[in-house]
């Protein structure tokens, strides 16, 4: 029997399996799990994990990240936050920290092994799955082909899932140069949004 919500919600905020792993990074933080899950959502978003804004607002994407994704999606911040229609499940529930470079450390592994299973089994099955970067190919794929090529290839997956590369403003360039993102696959993503929240035009 799948675990219930609340009571798994309760267990990944109260995680702390990454405090040292934390306070050795550049940002020295404490873990701060971003939970963004209720039963049954209509959609699914599976990303990499919180930068250090979600890290401070304890709500995913609340970034520029999080706009171009909402943009993507062809959804207002209303839908995007609404548990009843959209799950937010990461490769990592907290943010990872910076190395002294001030680059984004990768999601700890053991994340997605202690966690990714229940959440799974408590969402139960999802219309439609939002796999954004290579992180959340990999795990939800099994594929670590470079993003461009597992993205090149969405409707192998489509209309159930749809993989994007990661909605941060870094891909400027790659989003230019890969012109059939925004005129093939964002249109049909859209529609597919539409769908399975049951909205019309």
């Amino acid at each position: 029997m799948a675990q219930s919500i609340a009571d798994l919600q309760a267990e990944i905020r109260a995680c702390r399996l990454c405090a040292e792993r934390f306070a050795a990074t550049h940002t020295a933080h404490s873990p701060r799990p971003v939970v963004w899950f209720g039963p049954s959502p209509r959609i699914l978003i599976a990303g990499q994990a919180p930068g250090l804004r979600v890290h401070g607002s304890g709500r995913p994407f609340t970034d520029p990240s999080g706009d171009r994704l909402r943009d993507w999606l062809g959804i207002d911040e209303e839908i995007f936050y609404d548990l009843a229609r959209v799950a937010v499940v990461p490769a990592a529930f907290c943010f990872p920290g910076y190395n002294a470079k001030g680059s984004d450390l990768p999601p700890p592994t053991i994340c997605r092994r202690t966690w990714h299973d229940p959440v799974s089994a408590a969402l139960g099955p999802v219309p439609l799955k939002v796999l954004v970067g290579g992180y959340a190919h990999k795990s939800h794929l099994g594929t670590s082909d470079p993003v461009t090529h597992v993205v090149q290839n969405w409707r192998a997956h489509a209309p159930a899932i749809f993989p994007l590369p990661h909605a941060s403003w870094r891909n400027n360039a790659w989003i230019k140069r890969n012109a059939w993102f925004e005129t093939d696959l964002l249109p049909a993503l859209r529609s597919q949004v539409k769908s399975v929240l049951g909205r019309d035009g």
